[in-house]
């Protein structure tokens, strides 16, 4: 079952983890459908299988459960995982979208969270970041980089838009590349003469952007091109390789909530 919200600005597939499968805005549509791998809802599965859109990865985007436990159940408005309860409202408005989340978890409660956001844009689209953000790369950059990788670091720190100018979702090239832009709230895309703009926003918690350049670097015996721009509360991937201030952390009153604001507008 799709569910269409108010406005035709968001549909969300509540039976395959909340999936958000249309966000239109600014007159086009920005969500990516996927590479074709899955048909229906993912319910039940055991191993992550991208279907495109936005997954909402919670605990923790790498490791495990890896995209987090929610993708592979059903749920609405709130779901649960692991004793803590997620839910979202929307608020469409003109060429903008509000999301409010609220997690209630026994206090101290330490997740990462992103709002897994694969867009549909062509080569040649821009990502802009204030210049001089501190990005962490992943290992899978490593065959690309002018330096050598430090043995078991979970990643190595380097300036935006890097040296592997991530800032231009390219042409393909066999890279594939995650980074994740500390402290960075907002963060733009431009595509076709159109820009979306995402801004997350949780007083008192580290707040960042993860990125997903895929140019037909991943995955190795079936490549395909994709693109993830994906605000999230945390500043690395794995909840597992976390360090003190590298996660949130629910407070004492056993409640966070945050808001993610889309706009859209011509340029």
């Amino acid at each position: 079952m799709v569910t269409q919200q108010p406005n035709r600005t968001v549909t969300v597939d509540p039976a395959d983890g909340g999936r958000w499968t249309s966000l239109q805005l600014g007159g086009r549509e920005w969500l990516w459908a996927g590479p074709g791998l899955v048909t229906g809802a993912r319910t039940g599965l055991a191993t992550f299988i991208d279907a495109g859109g936005v997954d909402e990865c919670f605990p923790t985007v790498r490791g495990f459960p890896d995209h987090g436990g929610l993708w592979n159940q059903p749920w609405d408005t709130s779901v649960e995982h692991g004793g803590a309860i997620l839910t979202r409202a929307f608020t469409p408005g003109t060429d903008t979208l509000a999301v409010d989340y609220r997690l209630e978890a026994v206090p101290g409660y330490r997740f990462v969270w992103a709002a897994h956001a694969l867009l549909d844009c062509n080569a040649g689209a821009t990502i802009s970041a204030p210049p001089g953000t501190e990005c962490r790369l992943y290992p899978e950059a490593e065959p690309w980089l002018p330096w050598a990788w430090p043995d078991d670091d979970p990643w190595v720190t380097a300036v935006w838009p890097t040296p592997l100018d991530l800032g231009v979702f390219g042409p393909t090239d066999g890279t594939a590349a995650g980074a994740v832009l500390v402290d960075c709230p907002t963060v733009s895309v431009r595509d076709r003469g159109a820009e979306l703009t995402m801004t997350l926003s949780c007083p008192g918690q580290p707040v960042s952007t993860a990125l997903w350049r895929n140019q037909g670097g991943f995955p190795a015996d079936a490549p395909y091109r994709s693109l993830g721009v994906e605000p999230m509360l945390g500043r690395v991937f794995d909840l597992a390789t976390a360090g003190p201030d590298d996660a949130a952390v629910v407070p004492a009153s056993g409640e966070l909530t945050w808001r993610l604001t889309l706009s859209a507008r011509s340029v």
